[in-house]
This record gives structure tokens, C-alpha cells and sequence, in this order.
């Protein structure tokens, strides 16, 4: 067992993927402390999916029977014709999902989620995340980090994790890597009470429709209780955005704007979602990084490796990071070499599914659905969903 550091892991972020990696750390005997910018921890997001190696590596950590708890299992997705609601692919499951645990993919609210991760950090430790403390610098300090906040506050560190997200302060502070490039592609939100929603969800339990370059996505949550729903809507150049905010308010006939032409059961659920719920926000990508690391510093989750929305695989990703990340720290005294090793362990996983991504996004954003059916997508591979980062082997030499 390597001895833990003297001081704290500083970790940028308390996001999924933050949170996660500070759990694994703290369950390996190691201090850490995660930096967050908002002053207040509250419920952010809506949906999303957690794979099936995911959930049985956060289960390893202790957190199986809440998540279990917490989370519904993902039905058979029947994908449909925008104008007939008629099967493409899938099946349409009407029943309740039949729940494997974690041997099958598994809904959750991206709030629900995130308070067990927190709840189970502080519990380890109840100072351990540190809100109000956005990044304006990093420098590395021979084999240390010094992280500046915006407060005047600052922390040296031996291991510095940037777990900040897509648009990663720390990303653009040591890697320069220039502007996104917006996607050409818009997504809308909301949330819908199942109770509003019932007359408009005879196609099953989850359902994908499938129409001319756009995709209307929806599942329940909480216990059945809520509607996740989530288009994205390829948009002309003449339409560019300047912006990459996650929270753009948007409104019920904006959002049906994009899909006229798409059957009852779409436009109804719109037509009844809660004003406050409903969101939208571009689609932006940036180019893969070649390295992830600088020293003691390390990218992680959508910081070091953001990727489109088309296979709900973002939020798997960023835990798998953190959970690799923390087992090779176990294995590898030296932590510039252990970062090295990190990136070696995760680099061909993540460009899998970057690949497969914009495949699916291809795929179920058909010019033209009339032409037959979807054949097999890689939503259906199920080793895109069932990768284990707590079974992942260290490579013997990384001892060395």
C-alpha cells in the first residue's frame, strides 16, 4: 500500500466526476479536499444514465444499496418514426422494467446521484469540499501545484485533480487549447410530472423519436414520479451561438418550434412541461488532448475528454476516471509517473466511445427515417456500457 501524501489531493471541482475521485481516494486512506466554484450545492440537471460497470464500481464504494434505491433500471428503448410513432427498432416495453441491478444500465436524477457522492465524502470527512473557491491560476512548483482562487486564497498541493468540467478553467490555464467550436447542434430540457405526462407515454417507458436531423429523447425518473425530457435539434449556420452556458432558459413554444411535424405524444409532452424547467444550451466540442497531464496536475472526466450526448456516456466516464485514478495512485509511488499511467489506462476507452458517439449521433439523426429502420446501433454494444474501472488491471510495470 503507498503511504498516503501529507498533504490533502486538491481537487477542482465537485461535480460527478470530483466527487467521485475524492470518494475513492478517501476510501484508499487518502486526504483530499475538492474546490468548488458555486457557493451553494443544490439541485442542478436532470437525467442521467449510469452503465452498468459504472454502477458496479460506485457499489464498490460503498454506495450500492442508495444508488440502487435511488436509480430505475433502463427498459427496453423503443426508437420510433417522428410523424407515426411506428417501431423502428427496440420494443416497445410498457410493463414495469424488469430490475437486474447492476448488471443493466440504470436511470438516476443527476441530483439524486450527486448527494449521495457528497453525502458519503463529508461523511468520511465534513470539511473535505470547499465551496465559493473558483481557479484563476495554476503553477507548478517544481514536484507541486499552487492553486490560486478568485478570494485570494490559494493551496499547494502534490496532486492537483481538474475535475472542472467541459469548459475546465484549469484545461485553459495550462493547455491553451484555444475556443470550442459549436456543434451545430442545440438541446432542449425538461421535466415533466407524470402525472401531466401519462396521456402522452402509451409507447412505453423510454422511448427515442427519431426524426429529419432531430431526436427526441424520454424516461421516467424518481420512482416513476418524473418525465426526463431531452431533444437535440441540428440548426442552421445562419442560427450561430456565442455562448456555451448550460441554463438558457427557453420556453414550451420554442421548443415545440424545432418539431413540427413530430406526432402527438412529442408535442404534448412540451406542451405540458413546467415553465421552470425548461432549458436549452448548445452543443459544443473541442479537439481531443494529447496529454492530459502537467506534473503533479492531472484533466479528468469532461475536463480532460468532452464528448456529445449521444450515448448518455459523459457522466460513466468521469466516474470510470475516477475510479482508475484512484487505484493507480494506490499502485504508483511516484504521482508525475502515476498520472502518466492513468491517461495509458483510460486513452483507448475514451476514444471508443467518442467514436461509437458520433456514430450514434449519425445514426439516429437521419436525414431521412422513411428510408427502414435503424439496424444495430452502438447504443445496443453492450461493452461500451459494461467497462468496470474497478476491475480494470494496473500494468505490472507500472510498479517500476
Amino acid at each position: 500500500m503507498i503511504t498516503p501524501p501529507p498533504r490533502p489531493v486538491a481537487i477542482i471541482g465537485a461535480g460527478l466526476g470530483g466527487l467521485t475521485t475524492a470518494l475513492a481516494l478517501q476510501r484508499a486512506g487518502w486526504p483530499v479536499r475538492v474546490y468548488e466554484q458555486a457557493t451553494v450545492l443544490g439541485e442542478v440537471g436532470a437525467g442521467i444514465s449510469i452503465s452498468p460497470g459504472s454502477g458496479r464500481a460506485l457499489a464498490s464504494l460503498g454506495l450500492g444499496p442508495a444508488l440502487l434505491a435511488a436509480s430505475l433500471p433502463v427498459p427496453d428503448v423503443a426508437f420510433v418514426h417522428y410523424r407515426s410513432g411506428a417501431l423502428l427498432a427496440g420494443s416497445f416495453d410498457r410493463g414495469r422494467p424488469v430490475d437486474r441491478g447492476f448488471a443493466g444500465a440504470r436511470h438516476i436524477h443527476r441530483a439524486d446521484l450527486h448527494a449521495l457522492l457528497l453525502a458519503a465524502v463529508q461523511a468520511a470527512d465534513p470539511d473535505a469540499v470547499c465551496t465559493g473557491r473558483r481557479v484563476v491560476q495554476v503553477e507548478q512548483q517544481g514536484d507541486a501545484a499552487l492553486a490560486s482562487f478568485a478570494d485570494g486564497s490559494e493551496v499547494q498541493t502534490g496532486l492537483l485533480v481538474a475535475a472542472d468540467g467541459t469548459r475546465s478553467a484549469v484545461r485553459r490555464l495550462l493547455f491553451d487549447d484555444g475556443p470550442p467550436r459549436f456543434a451545430g447542434q442545440v438541446a432542449y430540457r425538461c421535466l415533466v410530472p407524470r402525472a401531466a405526462a401519462e396521456p402522452f407515454l402509451g409507447a412505453g417507458n423510454a422511448v427515442v423519436t427519431v426524426g429529419p436531423s432531430r431526436i427526441f429523447h424520454r424516461y421516467l425518473l424518481r420512482g416513476g414520479a418524473l418525465v426526463n425530457v431531452i431533444g437535440i435539434a441540428k440548426v442552421s449556420g445562419s442560427r450561430p451561438w456565442q455562448s456555451e452556458g448550460w441554463n438558457t432558459p427557453s420556453t414550451a413554444a420554442e421548443f415545440a418550434a424545432e418539431y413540427q411535424g413530430f406526432h402527438d405524444d412529442v408535442l404534448g409532452l412540451i406542451a405540458c412541461a413546467p415553465p421552470a424547467t425548461l432549458i436549452k444550451w448548445a452543443l459544443f466540442t473541442r479537439p481531443p488532448l494529447a496529454v492530459w497531464q502537467r506534473g503533479p496536475v492531472t484533466l479528468l472526466g469532461d475536463a480532460a475528454h468532452p464528448i456529445l450526448p449521444f450515448l448518455g456516456l459523459g457522466a460513466a466516464l468521469a466516474i470510470e476516471d475516477g475510479i482508475v485514478l484512484a487505484r493507480v495512485l494506490q499502485a504508483v509511488p511516484d504521482v508525475a509517473r502515476a498520472l502518466v499511467v492513468f491517461q495509458g489506462l483510460r486513452q483507448s476507452r475514451v476514444e471508443a466511445v467518442r467514436a461509437q458517439t458520433l456514430v450514434q449521433g449519425q445514426m439516429i439523426q437521419a436525414a431521412d427515417p422513411d428510408r427502414g429502420d435503424l439496424g444495430r446501433s452502438p447504443s445496443q454494444d453492450t461493452r461500451l456500457f459494461d467497462y468496470d474501472p474497478s476491475a480494470v488491471a494496473v500494468p505490472a510495470h507500472a510498479h517500476a
